[in-house]
């Protein structure tokens, strides 16, 4: 299969890097991730009321740009090539899917909110484990809708979100059974967040405490038996949006390794020219290109998914594909970089060890390189058996 952007597609992608180039520069990703918010208000604010990009995938009778999942990973491959300090991902990658999948027509008016610009996030993570058996939070039947409790970890962005999807399970339930998906503002009573500093200092993460909060039943977006199978869509979806990413890492931390070791000079001539640092720039761009076409080809079925296409069954597959692969070449290549960097690199003046964390950082995130290829594993071995 050949794949080919649009025109169209094109030109988001080189608008999204042609304004990132400019406004998330290394002095402005250093200045926003220093602070407890993580990212610069006026950047985000750009990219809603210039770009529109927020709006990428709502639909066009709420005002949004009506498309897909392909140039969503166009925007995220750029914002990982540029470090951006955005809520983007959080909200554009995780809340957003989460209330267009389960919300219908109660998550209209959520929906006008992130389209004028609000931030959210998505809170599942009470433990460590895949998909709905991470939820921990329960949430009780009362007269007049639910009450949640529970402890949600590493919410990217949620100590700043406008508003939350919170996913909370009914007492006793186990998996999949009995996962609803709620939206509460994220300054409601009984809601408490907390900055988690972590090792990747460009995305900030959260703890968000739940204690006895009171939700009308409006809240819940999702009905009886719905709520873990959207869970988990939205988890794929936002691993396709996160394997993008790392692929701009990948391909950024190769750039800056083959700029470095052209102007870095040893025994008279430019390192580059020698064959050791040749072979590590060849290695890392076919690691670069390989994550590459895994990445757009988990985009294109995360499209068929989105608008519910012929191989929207195959999402799982691809998301885990792409997140393996753009995982290990993100990491890899960040590694090699620093190498290549000699001892410069681990120093606080090069970017290098700032994209070597938010690889690092990423490869945990949505499973790792190990749970994915286990995921596959059984995956084939299920279709071997029925077989």
């Amino acid at each position: 299969m050949e794949f080919r952007f649009t025109e169209e597609q094109q030109m988001i992608r080189e608008t999204a890097a042609g304004f990132l180039a400019d406004c998330s520069t290394s002095a402005a990703v250093r200045e926003a991730m220093a602070t407890e918010s993580g990212h610069d208000l006026s950047l985000w604010r750009q990219l809603c009321d210039d770009l529109y990009l927020h709006a990428i995938t709502l639909p066009e009778s709420m005002g949004g740009m009506g498309l897909g999942y392909v140039e969503l990973v166009a925007v995220m491959e750029q914002m990982g090539r540029y470090l951006a300090c955005s809520p983007f991902f959080a909200t554009v990658g995780q809340a957003l899917p989460a209330l267009q999948l389960a919300g219908g027509e109660a998550a209209t008016p959520w929906l006008e909110r992130l389209l004028a610009g609000e931030t959210a996030g998505l809170a599942w993570i009470g433990r460590e484990a895949p998909g709905c058996d991470a939820v921990t939070a329960t949430c009780t039947p009362t007269a007049d809708g639910y009450r949640i409790s529970g402890d949600y970890r590493l919410v990217v962005d949620g100590h700043t979100a406008g508003l939350l999807v919170l996913a909370a399970r009914l007492p006793d339930s186990r998996g999949r059974e009995g996962v609803h998906l709620f939206v509460v503002d994220a300054e409601h009573a009984g809601l408490h967040r907390q900055w988690t500093p972590t090792l990747d200092q460009t995305r900030h993460l959260a703890r968000v405490q739940v204690d006895g909060l009171e939700l009308p039943a409006e809240a819940c977006l999702t009905g009886d038996g719905q709520g873990g199978a959207i869970l988990e869509q939205v988890l794929q979806l936002a691993t396709v949006a996160l394997a993008a990413e790392q692929v701009g890492v990948a391909q950024q931390v190769q750039d800056l390794a083959v700029q470095y070791t052209k102007e870095r000079e040893q025994f008279g001539r430019p390192i580059a020219s020698f064959q050791a640092i040749k072979h590590k720039a060849a290695d890392m761009m076919l690691r670069t290109e390989v994550a590459r076409s895994a990445c757009y080809y988990a985009a294109c079925v995360a499209d068929e998914a989105w608008q519910g296409g012929a191989l929207a069954d195959e999402l799982s597959e691809a998301a885990a594909i792409a997140k393996s692969y753009c995982s290990e070449a993100a990491l890899l290549n960040a590694g090699e970089a620093l190498q290549m960097h000699g001892g410069v690199g681990f120093t606080w003046e090069y970017d290098v060890h700032l994209y070597f964390k938010r690889a690092k950082a990423s490869e945990l995130m949505l499973g790792n390189v190990s749970e994915h290829r286990e995921a596959l594993a059984r995956l084939l071995l299920d279709e071997g058996e029925q077989a």
